[in-house]
């Protein structure tokens, strides 16, 4: 059995993006009332063009409500449990560019 402190040397990407991409039904606010589902596309293609998707490199994954609301639109990136609200496609190109490529955290978007 592996410890829990090698979990990360387990891990099968080496960045899991999750992006709430909840829609609520009683009209409160939530992460798809800010065109989540288009920046979330924008960035599963970037990645993708870019070839940082797969294994041992990046996933960028649909997730369901992150219970977060007030603060969304959100993504949680893993294995750091980094927390960043977006506004646009700039700062998900500043993500990828600094977190995904070269390690950094984005500070001005932590939640």
């Amino acid at each position: 059995c592996g410890s829990i402190n090698n979990l990360t040397a387990m891990s099968y990407y080496k960045h899991h993006v999750i992006f709430c991409l909840n829609q609520r039904e009683d009209g409160a606010q939530c992460c798809m009332n800010f065109d989540a589902e288009s920046i979330f596309m924008y960035m599963k293609k970037k990645i993708k063009a870019m070839g940082l998707n797969g294994p041992n490199m990046n996933r960028i994954n649909r997730g369901g409500c992150l219970d977060r609301c007030k603060d969304g639109p959100l993504l949680v990136i893993y294995p750091e449990a980094v927390w960043y609200k977006y506004i646009d496609k700039a700062d998900i190109d500043e993500i990828i560019d600094q977190h995904l490529v070269k390690g950094n955290i984005v500070t001005r978007l932590l939640v």
